[in-house]
């Protein structure tokens, strides 16, 4: 089976694509054929991974024109047309390259972020727009005598935001963040509204830190983000609720 890589490295002018054959395996995964690129073919190849269990996110990638986590994607689903994922067309995710998804499977890095060699890209916009958001838990008690109960419904509205493991597949798949790069994007404020909805927080202003153009109001409401996102997590209603409550206050 072939896969075809974007490769660029600082001094090029325009990147390039390498195609490689690897081994058929059963199972075998993006992040599996990369390895055995790097290991047998060419071990110039960069790329970022750390758990291969779905968990850290670390392995996030453009496959087929999806943001995906390698790991977990598998490439014998991918050549057969199971694994399709039907998003809102963007820029990030335009064709660049003559591509047959029947014989090969196309990986690029994570769109709306500076390429640093091959695969990686520079992660810094993504975490300076988590940064703002004051991901901190801060209780009205620090040091409580005993713990906190929460009601279950309370936890299951905080467990639909909790998943997120920062992968930035849903800032690579959002159109906006290519249009307006000054958005904080979905994971940032999806756990932006994590933190406002947990009744265990003594702070009741954080919904006011996006309320700026490019944090709750720059959503487009087009849904990419949760298409790709591999917990799940729901940036779009969060979005929508928080919209919903500032209005009310408005």
């Amino acid at each position: 089976m072939k896969l075809k890589v974007y490769r660029y490295q600082e001094g090029m002018e325009y990147p390039e694509y390498d195609s490689f054959e690897v081994e058929r395996e059963p199972g075998l995964t993006v992040l599996g054929a990369l390895l055995q690129i790097q290991e047998q073919l060419d071990d110039s190849l960069s790329f970022r991974y750390s758990c291969r269990g779905a968990v850290c996110g670390t392995c996030a990638m453009l496959i087929n024109k999806v943001p995906a986590l390698a790991c977990r994607t598998q490439i014998e689903p991918l050549l057969k047309g199971d694994l399709q994922v039907s998003l809102f067309p963007y820029p990030g995710a335009e064709e660049t390259v003559p591509w047959d998804a029947k014989k090969e499977v196309l990986i690029e890095p994570l769109p709306h972020m500076a390429v640093i060699k091959d695969l990686m890209v520079d992660m810094d916009k993504f975490f300076e727009y988590y940064h703002f958001i004051q991901p901190v838990f801060k209780p009205s008690d620090i040091n409580p005598e005993k713990e906190r109960l929460m009601d279950p419904q309370d936890v299951k509205k905080l467990e639909e935001y909790t998943s997120c493991i920062l992968c930035a597949a849903c800032f690579g798949a959002c159109p906006v963040e290519g249009e307006n790069p000054e958005y904080l994007g979905p994971a940032a404020l999806a756990k932006l509204y994590r933190f406002h909805i947990d009744p265990r927080e003594e702070d009741t202003s954080r919904l006011k830190i996006a309320d700026i153009p490019p944090g709750w109001w720059a959503c487009d409401s087009i849904g990419n983000c949760l298409r790709v996102c591999p917990k799940k997590v729901p940036p779009i209603k969060a979005i929508n609720l928080a919209r919903e409550e500032l209005n009310e206050k408005k």
